[in-house]
């Protein structure tokens, strides 16, 4: 019987969900089971359980761990003495790593989340609503500070994260552009339609 290999620094369970992340984005979250994921890490599905309990706690640990590293680098920044369109440019280039980095953790926790059980799924929703408030509020300050246009900060919001998901395709389409001409591109749109 196989072994689960662990990379270096890196525990069984996280190869695991590692490779879950990768077999959820290509079958959906509901169509892969347990067995489906055994397969794709090589063990067999009783091996699994000696350190995965199930499919969900996967989807939990994905979600929370992007959704942590989100509200960490928020806080991060929050906390520097930069403007405020300073802090959104940095925010922004965060998530745009994140979605090139960490592409498979990012879409699972952007399109999965509906299947994670209570109470972890109000927990989730609750953090999203709160770091999406946070932003909100960020560009109403620089509205107030005069170093953004007049917009909605909801509508803003809504926009710059939408444009940043779109980033999926750019993995789809075989990466013909680099990532850094992608980040400042996308750095330069996003900032320029807010920079008073």
């Amino acid at each position: 019987m196989a072994k689960i290999r662990s990379k270096k620094n890196s525990s069984k369970k996280e190869v695991i969900i590692e490779k879950a992340s990768k077999l959820f984005l290509e079958k959906g979250f509901g169509a892969a089971s347990m067995r489906d994921l055994a397969e794709h890490v090589g063990v067999e599905a009783a091996s699994l359980y000696n350190h995965i309990q199930s499919k969900s706690e996967i989807l939990q640990a994905i979600c929370f761990k992007v959704a942590n590293d989100f509200i960490s680098h928020m806080e991060a920044v929050q906390s520097s003495p930069e403007p405020a369109l300073k802090k959104l440019e940095l925010i922004i280039r965060f998530h745009i790593r994140m979605m090139m980095e960490q592409f498979e953790f990012v879409y699972i926790s952007d399109h999965e989340w509906r299947h994670l059980p209570e109470p972890y799924l109000s927990n989730f929703l609750n953090q999203r609503r709160n770091y999406r408030r946070s932003l909100s509020d960020l560009i109403a300050r620089g509205i107030e500070r005069n170093e953004m246009k007049d917009l909605d900060p909801h509508v803003a919001v809504l926009t710059i994260l939408s444009a940043i998901s779109g980033i999926e395709s750019w993995h789809r389409s075989r990466k013909s552009v680099s990532r850094e001409t992608l980040e400042n591109n996308m750095v330069k749109y996003l900032i320029g339609g807010l920079k008073k």
